[in-house]
């Protein structure tokens, strides 16, 4: 019997109504004689009682700063509760389950509190469990230390987890269920015509996810690549296929689509753009401190006597401070967005470049820089120009 791996967010584990979406989903893929774990985040969003929002808040309002240690104690308790929750509604409903925490589950983390890496994942456990025909609920987000302490995974979490137990199990596939029809081609709250698309590969929603999209984690994507598993995107409460991810290849095989040149149009705000006008040789001070005080940054463009590149806006403060203590002289864009262009090799088609300048020129967006790999060309406007910019290119490129 083969392995698929489901992956439901916190509005499909919220409801009785919407639990039973997932019952009708395992009784299905147990029909077809599959063998299921479930992965689950914390029920509900942030104001719920268990959502992890709601529980940082708890703590938070005690007026001291808590240890990360102990905040992944807390954090791991939304999973875990929607874990029990969900292995008991299958239970009523005639399906033999077991809920196991992340650690239960064998998973092995770095010991990085509030963003700790998988290590490994012994999946032992899971697999007796599945050789006694039960359906497997891990909580997901969460893990454990070689010290025995509970981890969390950072946002994104149970994509994360999802994906690596896919792997670690060697699962036929991964879905992760969320309240969307599957990756669309804009964020519909911009474009109000934005589609949903049948496939994307690995490389397009991995930028996606990184430059704005938020329906599933970068890193659960990264996972997926590597383990060469397919991922669908799906609605739990629709019928809707869902968005397929895989390889070139994969995708030719498993769908009859022709794929568009352009996939999709992203944004990603509170963006600001940092200009430093270098005396001497400074860059390498500059580069070690910011790595020192774990600064990312985006958009870089280095010369002899400019360096120009983006970070996010919360880091201004400690961006500011570095710059100060250095004695460089700089100055900032603030309130920027970075939009970006995805599809598949796009950087080798002659044009697309021209047409996206002209498209954003034509509408009077002033474009403040760009950059371009692969699979991307990215932009950097004004957050004022971001919606009406990711509307033009959409419409430019018919998506």
């Amino acid at each position: 019997m083969s392995i698929v791996v489901q992956k439901y967010g916190g509005t499909s584990v919220r409801t009785e109504s919407s639990r039973e979406m997932i019952i009708n989903n395992v009784k299905s893929m147990i029909k077809k004689d599959k063998q299921v774990v479930l992965v689950v985040s914390a029920i509900g969003r942030n104001g719920a009682p268990y959502a992890t929002d709601t529980l940082i808040n708890m703590v938070n309002g005690i007026g001291i700063e808590a240890n990360p240690r102990e905040m992944d104690m807390l954090m791991s308790c939304g999973e875990t509760i929607s874990s029990v929750v969900l292995a008991n509604t299958l239970k009523f409903h005639g399906i033999d389950a077991v809920a196991l925490t992340g650690f239960q589950a064998g998973i092995l983390t770095t010991s990085n509190f509030n963003s700790a890496n998988i290590v490994n994942i012994n999946p032992e456990r899971i697999l007796h469990f599945l050789g006694k025909n039960k359906v497997v609920v891990v909580a997901g987000f969460q893990g454990m230390d070689s010290e025995g302490d509970i981890t969390t995974l950072g946002r994104g979490g149970s994509d994360t987890t999802a994906a690596a137990l896919g792997e670690a199990l060697n699962a036929e596939l991964i879905e992760i269920y969320t309240d969307v029809d599957g990756i669309m081609t804009a964020d519909p709250r911009i474009v109000e015509k934005a589609n949903v698309l049948e496939s994307v590969t690995y490389d397009e929603i991995y930028q996606m996810a990184v430059y704005g999209a938020k329906v599933v984690d970068h890193n659960a994507v990264a996972i997926a690549r590597r383990a060469r598993k397919p991922l669908v995107i799906k609605n739990t409460f629709s019928s809707a296929e869902g968005t397929v991810i895989a390889d070139e290849a994969q995708l030719k095989a498993m769908l009859k689509e022709s794929k568009k040149l352009i996939t999709a149009i992203t944004s990603h705000d509170n963006v600001i753009q940092v200009n430093i006008e270098e005396e001497g040789s400074k860059s390498e001070a500059l580069l070690n401190a910011l790595e020192d005080h774990q600064i990312a940054m985006d958009m870089i463009n280095f010369t002899q006597d400019r360096k120009i590149f983006t970070v996010a806006q919360k880091r201004i403060d400690d961006l500011t401070k570095i710059l100060e203590d250095l004695s460089l002289k700089y100055s900032y864009s603030e309130e920027c967005s970075k939009l970006t262009v995805v599809g598949y090799k796009i950087h080798v088609v002659p044009g697309i470049i021209k047409r996206t300048v002209f498209a954003l020129t034509k509408s009077d967006i002033e474009i403040l820089q760009s950059t371009d790999s692969n699979t991307t060309i990215s932009f950097l406007v004004g957050k004022d120009d971001a919606q009406t910019a990711v509307k033009v290119l959409h419409e430019e490129f018919d998506l």
